[in-house]
């Protein structure tokens, strides 16, 4: 993969571009006016990562389309929890203010920032992910968003991003270590409706869930462990969720399994 910046850089884009080269083992490029096709080509290497003034930017290829950090619909669902409103994932969770969280699938971080904003500033959440690329993205994402809204910006910066994989991270942990765990694993049969998650698809961890993973959750959670997958899902059965109600034509749904 190569590192690089966009056209007249500043410095803080060239330390920026060095230290993610580093960190993920890339060749280090100077823009020097080049296109990224031209960077491509030259360096035969078809995967980019751009350092801008505000976001990096990814790219599968040099034609297609790039993939970034953006809260997207959380910022909506936020937006709504502001207003008082629920929302389905902190109802099924039973996430209050304080509560510590473990998203163990974080992928762009969406669910890490309600749960965020619900658990407040005396919460807590741990968003893990096991693909390298995809947590710089997103980390740097959190750290460096803004919206107008100071408290949903304060949500992000209290996420804590880890590069880990689910399983092995879940059996370092003591008993009773998180209110809530939860898991978003990619969908391998995607739904159609989200299509906007598109280029993130070819850096996400694709692999299924293990029961072995699911009993570990268990141990970990002290109330609660939480299942999103497509709303026909077997995975829920298999897993040893209880399917929450839902609208039969949604194309998601929740499992949920609670901790006496």
């Amino acid at each position: 993969m190569i590192v690089t910046t966009t056209d007249q850089p500043s410095g803080d884009m060239l330390d920026a571009a060095a230290r993610l080269a580093e960190e993920l083992g890339a060749r280090l490029v100077s823009r020097r006016g080049r296109t990224l096709g031209q960077l491509a080509a030259a360096y035969g290497d078809k995967e980019l990562l751009v350092a801008t003034s505000t976001q990096l930017r990814y790219y599968g290829g040099p034609d297609e389309p790039p993939f970034y950090f953006h809260p997207s619909m959380a910022y909506v669902r936020v937006k709504r929890l502001r207003k008082g409103e629920s929302d389905p994932l902190v109802e099924l969770a039973g996430c209050r203010p304080g509560d510590s969280v473990l998203d163990c699938t974080a992928g762009l971080a969406g669910d890490s920032i309600v749960f965020s904003y619900a658990a407040g500033p005396e919460g807590s959440v741990t968003a893990l992910e096991s693909e390298p690329v995809l947590h710089a993205v997103v980390r740097e994402g959190l750290l460096s968003y803004e919206t107008p809204l100071e408290d949903v910006n304060e949500a992000f910066r209290r996420i804590r991003p880890v590069l880990a994989g689910h399983a092995d991270y879940l059996k370092s942990l003591p008993d009773d270590s998180f209110d809530i765990v939860y898991f978003d694993p990619m969908f391998r049969d995607p739904v159609q409706e989200s299509s906007s998650i598109e280029p993130l698809r070819g850096l996400a961890n694709h692999g299924a869930l293990a029961a072995e993973t699911v009993r570990e959750a268990v141990r970990v959670a002290r109330r609660t462990v939480l299942l999103k997958e497509k709303n026909n899902s077997p995975e829920f059965q298999r897993l040893g969720f209880e399917r929450c109600p839902g609208k039969k034509t949604s194309a998601v749904g929740y499992g949920v399994i609670r901790i006496d």
